[in-house]
C-alpha cells in the first residue's frame, strides 16, 4: 500500500495571518491610497482635455440650400418637418476650427432626451433575423409586419422592431473653404468613411441573408420583405456610396442598434479619411484649421420628444474620447 505522508497542507491547517483592523491601521492605509489616486486622477483629466472637440447644436437650424446662401428665410427645419413629415429639409452651418485637429478625427452625432434604454424599446428587435433569417418575431410587434404599398401584401419588416424603425437618418457633408491660385474662394468636400465605425463584437451579430443563385443583387436576398415604416429606403440601399456597406451589415445601422444607457448620448457617424492620395493629401495629418461649412440633410425629427441634435468633430487620446468623469472620480475619492 502506498503511504502518503501527512502534512498541514493536506489537512488544511496552514498557518495564516489575519490582520486586526483598527483606526490606527485603516486610516493611514486609506490616506496612502487616496494620495496615490491624486496623480492618477490628474493624469486622466489631462489626457481627457487633450482631446480636441467641436460640438454644434443644430436642432434649430434654418432651412437653406446651397443655392440659397444669401436667402434671409427663417424657416426652421424642425418646424418644416412638423408640417411636412415626408418632406426634405437641408440646412447649412458655417463653422471654424481654431487649431489643427491631429489624426485620427471622427464625426459623431448626438441626441438629447432620447431614451434608448426604455425596457420595451430595448427588447424590440429580433436577433435571429439580424443574423440573416428573414422572419419577424413577435418581440418586434407592432413593428413586425406591414402591408407592402407596392402590392398590398402583408410582409415581414426587415429589419423589424422599434430600434430599427427609429434609425437616425440625418446626413452630413463637411466642406472646407479653400482658395485657388487666383485667390478665389471655393469649397472642397472633406472625405468621410462610414466603415470601420462599429465594434467587431457587434458586427458578428449582423449578417445579410444569402443572395439567391443566379443573382448578384443584395435586393434579391430581401425579396418578400418590406422596409420599416419610418425608413425612406430599403435596407439594401442604406449606403449608396459603398455597395459593400448595405443590408443588415451596414455599419451605421449596427452602431445605432447598440442602445445607449442614458438619454443624452453620441454615436459614431464617420471617420475622416487620412490616407495619402492626390485628392485628400491635406488630411493625412488630421483636419486642418480653418473655415468649413456643414451641409445637413435634416430628416430625424426630435420636436415630438423635446430632444436636441448635435454634430461633433473630435479626435481621441490613449484613453479614448473626451471623458473627464473618470479623472474627477479618482480625485474625489482622495478628497
Amino acid at each position: 500500500m502506498l503511504y502518503i505522508k501527512d502534512s498541514a497542507f493536506k489537512q488544511q491547517k496552514l498557518s495564516a495571518w489575519q490582520p486586526i483592523l483598527t483606526v490606527g491601521t485603516v486610516l493611514p492605509t486609506f490616506f496612502l491610497i487616496g494620495v496615490a489616486f491624486i496623480p492618477v486622477g490628474i493624469g486622466l483629466l489631462i489626457s481627457s482635455y487633450q482631446v480636441q472637440e467641436l460640438e454644434i447644436d443644430y436642432t434649430s437650424c434654418e432651412k437653406r440650400e446651397i443655392t440659397q446662401i444669401h436667402d434671409n428665410s427663417t424657416t426652421l427645419c424642425s418646424e418644416f418637418l412638423a408640417k411636412h413629415p415626408n418632406g426634405n429639409c437641408s440646412c447649412l452651418i458655417d463653422l471654424e476650427l481654431d487649431a489643427d485637429y491631429r489624426r485620427d478625427v471622427f464625426i459623431y452625432y448626438g441626441l438629447t432626451n432620447f431614451y434608448q434604454n426604455h425596457r420595451r424599446y430595448v427588447k424590440s428587435r429580433d436577433d435571429y433575423q439580424l443574423l440573416g433569417h428573414l422572419r419577424a418575431g413577435r418581440e418586434c410587434s407592432p413593428f413586425a409586419h406591414r402591408i407592402d404599398p407596392k402590392d398590398g401584401i402583408l410582409k415581414p419588416i426587415a429589419p423589424c422592431g422599434a430600434i430599427a424603425n427609429s434609425l437616425f437618418n440625418d446626413t452630413f457633408q463637411l466642406e472646407r473653404l479653400v482658395f485657388d491660385a487666383s485667390n478665389n474662394p471655393g469649397y472642397n468636400e472633406v472625405p468621410l468613411i462610414k466603415t470601420g465605425i462599429a465594434w467587431a463584437t457587434d458586427k458578428n451579430k449582423f449578417k445579410n441573408p444569402p443572395i439567391p443563385k443566379g443573382s448578384n443583387s443584395l435586393a434579391a436576398a430581401f425579396n418578400g420583405t418590406v422596409h420599416p415604416v419610418n425608413w425612406p429606403r430599403n435596407v439594401y440601399d442604406l449606403d449608396p456610396s459603398d455597395p459593400n456597406d448595405n443590408g443588415l451589415q451596414n455599419e451605421g445601422f449596427i452602431v445605432w442598434m447598440r442602445t445607449a444607457a442614458f438619454p443624452t448620448f453620441r454615436k459614431l457617424y464617420a471617420r475622416i479619411r487620412h490616407d495619402i492620395n492626390e485628392k485628400d493629401v491635406s488630411y493625412q495629418e488630421g483636419l486642418p484649421k480653418g473655415k468649413y461649412r456643414l451641409l445637413i440633410q435634416y430628416n430625424f425629427p426630435v420636436a415630438g420628444f423635446k430632444g436636441k441634435k448635435r454634430f461633433i468633430i473630435s479626435n481621441t487620446s490613449w484613453l479614448g474620447g473626451r471623458n473627464p468623469f473618470i479623472g474627477a472620480v479618482y480625485i474625489l475619492v482622495e478628497i
